[in-house]
């Protein structure tokens, strides 16, 4: 693998790993608390395993793709290209998993009478979200990555100048 098709590898890899460590920073800096018919209660991101666990593939990616980026291209591509795959599947479960937890604290459930809790902890709910933002870059960048360092493992496109 030459230089010219090492560099957006390096750039998508990068964006990727920014983009998951600010959606673990943002996710575990939310909470909030409200008072409701006299009782404190506190929103906070690890009151959820499902958020839980859209932090902790988080935080394993970002060290993952630190990682990655000192790997010789060249000697352990296809087994990166390997771990990529993996890595994209456990970010998909993840933000999936995280994003319908978050519709039920933004909308409720009327059938199971669960309530939604973003108008009582808007600064929680407004943290979630952009970390499920942060998080659905990511999940498109590693998309990109794997598509990207498929073409450049398995030499699915030749281009003959």
């Amino acid at each position: 693998m030459n230089k010219t098709q090492w560099i957006p590898i390096v750039c998508l890899r990068v964006i990727a790993m920014v983009s998951t460590f600010v959606a673990t920073v943002v996710m575990v800096t939310s909470h909030d608390s409200a008072k409701v018919l006299g009782m404190t209660f506190q929103a906070k991101y690890n009151n959820s395993p499902t958020l839980r666990y859209f932090v902790v593939v988080s935080i394993i990616t970002t060290i993952y793709s630190l990682g990655a980026l000192f790997v010789p291209p060249k000697k352990l591509g296809r087994h990166v290209l390997v771990l990529d795959l993996i890595v994209l599947s456990f970010l998909i479960s993840s933000f999936s998993a995280a994003v319908g937890v978050g519709q039920l604290g933004k909308e409720g459930n009327s059938h199971a009478g669960w309530l939604p809790i973003c108008g009582q902890v808007p600064k929680f709910c407004h943290h979630v979200t952009a970390s499920l933002i942060a998080g659905f870059v990511a999940v498109i960048i590693y998309f990109l990555l794997i598509i990207y360092n498929l073409n450049n493992v398995l030499n699915l496109v030749a281009f003959k100048a």
